[in-house]
């Protein structure tokens, strides 16, 4: 796998690894997910309780998102990096809503923070690319996937739009 080529990039790269590895941990060790993010393991449940189903649905989420991001990040689809900064910072609000609201425990908070953090560097990470000059230019325009990229993003050899532009 390529190595991210710009700051957002790898704000990006971080997350799709660990989305992959914790959606990995709650498909084959539930009750370590479930502690870790403070929720009680009871030693049976009750009829009815479709905890384990729903924790399979999000760990299963979890780490398709991982592979979504790190295939992001291998292609440099910086269209992605800056919609994922807006929604990062919804995922922030509706957990930390859901703490203040006791719907969710406290401990619950740090995914919350962990979303906010996440937005917020990568949005300096593609601010800093911007300044900096570093661009969708770098990846192979003579017609893999880079070029599409590239053309989505306007930044082929027809398109005049700035790659690293936070819109």
């Amino acid at each position: 796998m390529k190595l991210p080529r710009s700051i957002a990039g790898w704000t990006i790269a971080v997350f799709g690894v660990l989305a992959l590895v914790m959606g990995t941990v709650g498909l084959l060790w539930p009750e370590a997910q479930l502690r870790m993010l403070g929720f009680e393991v009871p030693e049976t449940r009750a009829v009815g309780d479709h905890t384990g189903t729903f924790l399979l649905a999000s760990s299963m989420a979890a780490f398709n998102m991982g592979v979504y991001y790190l295939l992001a990040t291998v292609t440099e689809w910086r269209a992605f990096y800056r919609f994922t900064v807006v929604f990062r910072l919804v995922t922030f609000t509706v957990f930390t809503i859901a703490v203040l609201a006791d719907i969710a425990p406290d401990r619950f908070f740090g995914v919350a923070a962990w979303e906010g953090l996440g937005a917020v560097a990568t949005a300096v990470g593609l601010r800093l690319d911007a300044r900096r000059g570093a661009s969708v230019g770098d990846v192979d325009t003579s017609g893999g996937a880079g070029a599409a990229v590239a053309a989505e993003e306007g930044t082929g050899p027809a398109g005049a739009a700035p790659a690293d532009a936070v819109r």
